[in-house]
């Protein structure tokens, strides 16, 4: 027959010996105590820790024994979680042994993962910001990338504008006393004023003729250009 009370003491013993400065009894009866579990520290010397508290059942180690998280620091609510379960599934894999030693130590491995998981965010949390970064210098310089929807949407905004801004110059035009739009205002309204006055010298230039019996006699005319005194008024003058 199984002596419980004496495994139970036996182990109590050992896990005072192991855990010295995080071991602390609560009671006798029934033995009730709690050890505190430490991370190893991270990158940055962080940890995170979690007080665990067991209670010896009167079969145990036959039946698991009671436990609890007592305290915790730097641990999300998910990792208490975790830690619950991670000691339900020990507790049932090790029935008929002492399990307080595997219980702590599987613990300790998985604070030791919570460490590795911060130290995983927080790099990609990083790389986060560095991309995010780098995406919005590239759209500073890169600016609005065109194509045809983003063209058609903008191109029927502009034609929209451009038909309110025609009403509403025609209604001002239209109003009693309004007086007569500067040259500017004109250029304003109808961009096609622009090429008018172009149009205008074009048109102007094909329609000029020359008299060309005006010049035919100039070849019979002698030009004194070597005198320094001529002048081509006097020619016309009568001197007799």
């Amino acid at each position: 027959m199984t002596d419980y009370g004496e495994e139970q003491r036996n182990e109590l013993e050992a896990i005072e010996s192991i855990y010295p400065d995080s071991f602390t009894v609560l009671s006798e009866e029934p033995t009730s105590f709690t050890i505190t579990v430490t991370s190893d520290a991270g990158e940055n010397e962080e940890t995170v820790e979690v007080t665990l508290k067991f209670t010896y059942v009167e079969n145990y180690p036959d039946e698991p024994p009671l436990w609890e998280i007592f305290s915790q620091e730097s641990l999300e609510d998910s990792d208490t979680k975790d830690i619950l379960t991670l000691l339900k599934q020990q507790a049932e894999e090790n029935l008929g042994m002492v399990m307080i030693f595997t219980l702590v130590t599987a613990v300790q491995e998985k604070l030791n993962e919570i460490i590795d998981q911060i130290k995983n965010r927080r790099e990609e949390e990083t790389l986060r910001k560095e991309r995010e970064a780098e995406e919005a210098e590239q759209h500073a310089f890169q600016g609005t990338v065109v194509t045809i929807e983003n063209f058609v949407s903008w191109k029927t905004k502009f034609e929209q504008e451009m038909a309110e801004l025609k009403k509403k110059s025609q209604k001002e035009e239209e109003q009693p006393g309004k007086g007569k739009l500067t040259g500017k205002q004109l250029f304003e309204r109808d961009h096609n004023l622009d090429t008018s006055d172009i149009q205008f010298l074009e048109d102007v230039g094909n329609s000029v003729e020359v008299d060309e019996s005006l010049f035919q006699d100039m070849d019979d005319l002698d030009l004194e250009e070597d005198d320094p005194d001529f002048n081509p008024l006097d020619l016309g003058s009568d001197e007799d």
